[in-house]
């Protein structure tokens, strides 16, 4: 048995239709159910539903044995994974993004709104940056326009937001896309079964239409 952890919302759909064009077929999976554990046809593989944050935590502790997650997700994480594939589907990038006559004083700690907090503190530790966070679930870009923030640190897909709401990418921290990871004692006990599913599921995207 194989056990695979799917983000719920587009990018699982996506997935899932891609391993079901591997062979992996899933005809009971609804997305409108609440149920969260669905089996493939052959029944050698369980998929849970899970939200796409926590991906990672349920392949960390061996709930799942891989699972496809956002490069963002895994960055705020820092888990001990193996990261197996780029599928390049998903794409988008995690920047920092500022109004436009934004000037950074250094002399004071730059205060940056995020949900982000492990991404923005490397990349201004990284940096030498003193910095101040100020962690928000939602609505990121409003944080600059009421003065509780000088920057913001998102993921950022067309842009449109930001311009919409005065705010321009200031700098590109890293490019985002899905990644199929793994879970260390399975890579070991179930290698060659995970490797053939995560080879079929690449060629798939490959050969998406």
């Amino acid at each position: 048995m194989i056990k695979i952890a799917l983000p719920k919302g587009r990018l699982g759909e996506k997935v899932l239709n891609l391993l079901s064009k591997c062979g992996y077929r899933c005809d009971n999976f609804d997305k409108n159910s609440r149920k969260l554990i669905f089996s493939d046809q052959s029944g050698e593989i369980n998929y849970f539903w899970v939200k796409p944050s926590d991906v990672a935590a349920y392949v960390r502790l061996g709930a799942a044995d891989i699972g496809v997650a956002g490069k963002d997700i895994l960055e705020e994480d820092g888990a001990d994974l193996y990261e197996l594939a780029d599928l390049k589907i998903g794409k988008c990038s995690m920047c920092v993004a500022a109004p436009a006559d934004f000037k950074d004083d250094t002399s004071v700690p730059l205060r940056v709104a995020t949900k982000f907090v492990h991404t923005a503190e490397k990349y201004y530790g990284e940096a030498g940056r003193d910095i101040e966070i100020i962690k928000l679930n939602g609505s990121i870009e409003l944080a600059p326009l009421l003065k509780i923030s000088d920057v913001i640190v998102d993921i950022v897909e067309t842009g449109t937001t930001l311009k919409e709401n005065n705010l321009q990418v200031i700098d590109k921290i890293f490019e985002i896309s899905a990644r199929v990871i793994a879970n260390k004692s399975a890579c070991k006990f179930k290698g060659n079964a995970i490797i053939e599913i995560v080879e079929k599921l690449v060629k798939a995207v490959e050969n998406y239409d």
